[in-house]
């Protein structure tokens, strides 16, 4: 099986993440819809408790556009206290399981950095990408476990815990860390046998706002490896405190910042707005087009 996107080609690199027997395309951006059965995240806490009303929240994402969605049970916002395996995997497993019964040919993502929880979610419910905010950081079997499960990881940049990152995080050179980070990261999942890798410069994970505009400005620092790369920038507070206003009110503030990640190179939004997001990779390609 193939997924595509249909907005037309425009980049020279024919890019494609396997999962399973599925290829999913990257020559065009892909939206990530957000799906947090947490109740405490910072934006849509304890409104996805109930199956009725998650699988409704689907539904509109993947009618809207989603490629994928990516399901989290732990909140990673800063100063998040850190909840045990068996509560995460019992709020994990049902959702993942539903989600996976009645939108069969949706592509899933788990926001997890426990292995023994990616191994579960494998076992029960089949292929899905692995999206670990620690970078391995926090589970040492990580890297291990994800070779031999051979699924794709997201590799997301962080800078201490989510419940200390924050704590004024310093960089001499940020692009130059990040990009060291990630060097290294990568070349132990390779040898771990990861094939298929995705970058996430981690927006908001022990960055300053001035360290995220300056991550954002320059997203296409990251192409030297030749990877794909995640942004998540989604009502996140780089957004409503640069305008004054609150993740409620800050979707338009969001689609400025998806819009300017794509122009630096971004292959998926990670987003909690989908139709507003599908749309914004549209106006791009639209764009781009014009340039081949």
């Amino acid at each position: 099986m193939l997924i595509t996107q249909s907005a037309g080609k425009f980049l020279k690199r024919n890019n494609s993440i396997s999962l399973g027997d599925t290829k999913i395309d990257l020559s065009i951006p892909l939206v990530m819809g957000i799906v947090n059965i947490t109740p405490d995240s910072f934006f849509d806490g304890g409104k996805m408790e109930d199956e009725t009303v998650m699988l409704k929240a689907v539904e509109k994402m993947v009618a809207d556009g989603a490629t994928i969605i990516d399901v989290g049970a732990v909140s990673t916002r800063p100063g998040a206290d850190m909840i045990s395996t068996k509560i995460e995997l019992g709020r994990l497993l049902p959702v993942v399981q539903a989600i996976r019964k009645n939108f069969q040919e949706i592509v899933l993502s788990i926001d997890t950095f426990r292995s023994w929880v990616a191994v579960r979610v494998i076992d029960e419910a089949g292929p899905i990408i692995v999206n670990d905010i620690s970078g391995g950081t926090l589970d040492s079997k990580m890297f291990e476990t994800v070779g031999k499960l051979q699924m794709p990881y997201i590799l997301t940049h962080i800078k201490g815990t989510p419940r200390d990152m924050q704590d004024n995080p310093v960089y001499d050179d940020l692009i130059k860390e990040v990009s060291s980070y990630f060097a290294d990261k990568v070349k132990r999942l390779t040898k771990a046998g990861v094939k298929d890798i995705i970058l996430d410069p981690g927006f908001g994970f022990g960055k300053t706002l001035d360290h995220n505009y300056e991550l954002l400005n320059r997203l296409d620092s990251f192409k030297v490896f030749q990877l794909p790369v995640m942004a998540g920038l989604s009502r996140k507070s780089m957004i409503w405190k640069a305008l004054g206003e609150k993740p409620e009110t800050a979707l338009n503030g969001t689609t400025v910042a998806n819009t300017l990640a794509l122009m630096g190179g971004t292959d998926i939004l990670r987003v909690h707005d989908v139709k507003e997001a599908v749309e914004a990779v549209k106006l791009f390609c639209e764009i781009k087009a014009t340039l081949v």
